[in-house]
């Protein structure tokens, strides 16, 4: 194994690791305002533009490929981390905070401003709840939309820290978690680490008779109860950056193989964009002579690995080309958190707005992402990065000064 790297080298790697988490927050106001663009049939989002977009369609397809994965490895990876500076308590008082509470006082808020603009959508022939959306949003059924990710958050810090428990308790010696230490490396040293990564979900999706690559990983978001791919598919992530953490060196393998991973990742997500369009009903889909069940498992097959050498691949970028301090991607991970919780509400009404009009569907596309994230970004610098609610998601509150300083990495978003 190398030996321990620097403590500045360790330092530039967090900026990186920031950065990688910010970016995959608010690749998720890039993917949602996508939507609204995919060409299929039947409708599965609330609404369909009039002028649908294949090259916008391959970018949300592309983004929710690795983008949940990528998040819950850095969401271990950074809980780790906190546990050891603040111990249980601290950590538990902190995710509390940070987790929980934006959960039970934002989902509420936001979902109420989100029924509203499904209301309004229903006024139009290609608008309103779809069939995924059952009986949406009367209760008792409690969909979670884009708050899923603090749900499963909650229920993952949980889970890792009865883990960690009982393995102190089963190893006094400490020599399971060596052994442990040395397989995890042997995996990730080897060019076959997403490969290996990638059976877990792989068998998941596999077994599912309705899985589909438009789909990719079921996410919890119409129930309290997660599913197991979610548990499998994001749970296997937050370990690996959990174990990441005990040996930080191990990041210097993706950043060197930033390359050899880019180039797969983006040749197995072209394929199973298509392979996606094939099992749907998209028009001018091309039909293959081959069965539905075999075309599944195909797709399945190249899915699952796509995930883990997109996310070794993003996360590389990052090493290679982020780790240095930049006062705007610090910035950018401060609010991030706050944009991505207040996002779906106001890209959905302006999805809405535009979705009559007889303009090119990435023009579109183009506006309603400046338009959101400009009053966003205003939102969030007025109202919340010098307030009690800017020290409640980042865990400190900014201080007003002239020029941004380096902020201590792992701390801006969950």
């Amino acid at each position: 194994m190398s030996p321990p790297i620097a403590a500045n080298s360790a330092s530039e790697r967090l900026h990186a690791l920031d950065a990688v988490r910010a970016f995959a927050l608010l690749l998720g106001i890039v993917l949602h305002a996508a939507l609204s663009f995919v060409p299929v049939s039947p409708r599965f989002w609330f609404i369909q533009d009039t002028h649908p977009s294949v090259a916008v369609g391959l970018l949300s397809f592309s983004i929710h490929v690795f983008r949940m994965t990528t998040f819950f490895l850095m969401a271990g990876f950074f809980a780790r981390m906190s546990f050891h500076r603040r111990g249980m308590s601290g950590f538990v008082g902190d995710r509390l905070q940070r987790i929980a509470l934006p959960l039970v006082i934002g989902w509420p808020i936001v979902f109420a401003a989100m029924a509203v603009v499904v209301n309004w959508a229903s006024w139009f022939p290609n608008g309103g709840p779809t069939p995924a959306m059952r009986n949406w949003p009367v209760l008792p059924n409690f969909p979670l939309a884009h708050f899923w990710f603090l749900y499963v958050l909650l229920e993952l810090y949980v889970a890792a820290l009865l883990l960690r428990s009982l393995v102190v308790w089963l190893d006094a010696s400490g020599a399971l978690r060596m052994a442990l230490d040395r397989l995890f490396a042997g995996i990730m040293q080897s060019p076959l680490a997403p490969l290996i990564l990638a059976i877990p979900i792989g068998i998941a999706f596999s077994l599912d008779p309705r899985w589909a690559g438009a789909v990719g990983v079921r996410t919890p978001d119409q129930s309290f109860v997660t599913n197991a791919q979610a548990w499998i598919g994001f749970g296997t992530a937050f370990g690996v950056g959990w174990l990441l953490h005990r040996q930080i060196d191990l990041l210097r393998i993706l950043e060197r193989r930033w390359l050899w991973t880019l180039v797969p990742a983006l040749g197995l997500i072209l394929t199973s964009f298509v392979l996606s369009g094939v099992m749907s009903s998209a028009p001018g889909a091309p039909k293959l002579p081959v069965r539905a069940e075999t075309l599944r498992l195909v797709a399945a097959i190249l899915y699952a690995p796509a995930i883990w050498i997109s996310t070794f691949a993003f996360i590389g970028l990052a090493l290679r080309f982020m780790s240095g301090f930049s006062p705007i991607r610090r910035y950018l991970a401060d609010a991030s958190y706050w944009l991505y919780l207040i996002h779906m509400p106001i890209v959905m009404a302006l999805q809405v707005a535009v979705s009559q009009l007889a303009w090119p569907g990435p023009l579109k596309f183009a506006i309603i992402l400046v338009a959101a994230l400009l009053p966003m970004l205003a939102s969030y610098q007025l109202l919340v990065r010098f307030t009690f609610i800017g020290a409640l998601l980042n865990g400190r509150r900014a201080p007003r000064e002239a020029a941004p300083t380096a902020a201590v990495p792992g701390t801006a978003v969950p």
